[in-house]
């Protein structure tokens, strides 16, 4: 078993499956695309157990700052499911690089950094300080698909 995913049994967290999309929907796109020694990551949302996506609404409305925080954190297990599938071992990330985390703000909601903190947190409690660190941007989006609450891409750097 892999560092990365002992820490996270410890934690008590477990990846999704596979996103199963709503009905009807294609998406042509690699989740995980490897471009030599880089991992660029589509954009993901939380997903329930089953893979469903979680399709609460705006924060600041329907979703509160902690359910948003949350729905972050989620985002974050469903990007480790894709790069797990795609790597075959979480350990293959030598570091973070860039996050962008975007969420489905309510008129007026203004946190956004504190609601993308969910994912940042839980990178850095499993890779540590170093490997972890990344550089973030979180913005406000009238709407995001589906009407997740939270969408979050991103790049890592893999292991020579």
């Amino acid at each position: 078993m892999s560092k990365i995913e002992e820490r996270l049994r410890k934690l008590g967290l477990t990846l999704p499956p596979p996103l199963t999309p709503p009905p009807g929907v294609v998406l042509p796109f690699r989740f995980v695309h490897v471009i030599g020694r880089r991992a660029l990551i589509s954009g993901h949302g939380p997903q329930n157990p089953d893979g469903s996506l979680v399709t609460t609404g705006k924060v600041g409305r329907e979703v509160s700052l902690e359910q948003a925080y949350d729905a972050a954190k989620l985002t974050g297990l469903a990007i480790l499911g894709s790069l797990q599938r795609a790597l075959g071992d979480l350990d293959r990330i030598a570091r973070w690089g860039r996050v962008l985390g975007m969420v489905n703000s309510a008129p007026g909601f203004n946190r956004q950094p504190l609601v993308i903190n969910g994912f940042s947190d839980l990178i850095l409690e499993l890779y540590g300080p170093e490997i972890g660190a990344h550089s973030r941007s979180a913005v406000g989006l009238a709407e995001l698909p589906f009407d997740i609450p939270v969408e979050i891409e991103g790049e890592v750097e893999l292991v020579e």
